[in-house]
């Protein structure tokens, strides 16, 4: 039998009259911005202060404008999944703006796209077909910088979100984590491949990361 991320949260399981007023709610209330999300994206962060300790998490984004998107992070697809954080990416230009204290919170993604770990599930497209669509947000995503916090500490087991918000960040290279394992085992729930998704990505230009972010890396 499958278990949902909700089975590792402490408390009671719903109960009946919960169920009732969520499909109500559901039913007559509108949500306006999470009708907002227009991707589901899945890539692994990693603790600022602690870069040994990762964890997946799949990215529900949405854009503010062309240049400011926020996402919701959960540890995994399923309904009852824990929302674990949150990011916001912005374009090259508006990190430009910010003082340098400001701009180590954050981390490049052009490792994530070129390596492949970075990937938008959709088992219900061909491969071939959804690729396009894939590289053409990769082609945006490549450029910009992720500001991340984790609210909830999953990988350590806690079945509630305990103390402070973590500040997250991003791998940047091959060694920094047994990559064929993590992403391997990744990509076999999801039906993808990173060793195809580095191919089909050749094509997208490493842009030059500012010497300010990805600090985990640097100190």
């Amino acid at each position: 039998m499958a278990h949902s991320a909700s089975d590792n949260v402490l408390g009671e399981p719903l109960s009946t009259e919960n169920k009732v007023l969520t499909k109500g709610a559901a039913a007559t209330q509108d949500f306006g911005p999470l009708k907002n999300i227009c991707a589901h994206l899945n890539a692994f962060h990693v603790y600022a202060d602690d870069p040994k300790r990762f964890v997946e998490a799949n990215h529900y984004c949405g854009h503010l404008n062309d240049e400011v998107r926020q996402c919701l992070l959960y540890d995994s697809p399923e309904p009852g999944a824990r929302l674990i954080g949150i990011e916001y990416m912005i374009t090259p230009s508006l990190y430009e703006t910010l003082p340098p204290s400001e701009r180590k919170l954050w981390h490049s993604h052009v490792y994530e796209v070129k390596s492949g770990m970075l990937i938008m599930p959709n088992p219900l497209v061909p491969t071939t077909v959804w690729e396009v669509a894939e590289n053409k947000e990769m082609e945006q995503v490549v450029h910009l910088y992720g500001k991340a916090y984790h609210l909830w500490q999953t990988d350590r087991g806690d079945a509630l979100p305990l103390g402070g918000p973590s500040l997250m960040t991003s791998f940047t290279a091959d060694e920094q984590f047994d990559f064929d394992k993590s992403v391997g085992e990744r990509d076999a729930r999801f039906g993808t491949d990173y060793r195809r998704k580095r191919g089909v990505r050749e094509h997208i230009e490493e842009p030059e990361i500012h010497p300010d972010a990805d600090q985990t890396w640097k100190k």
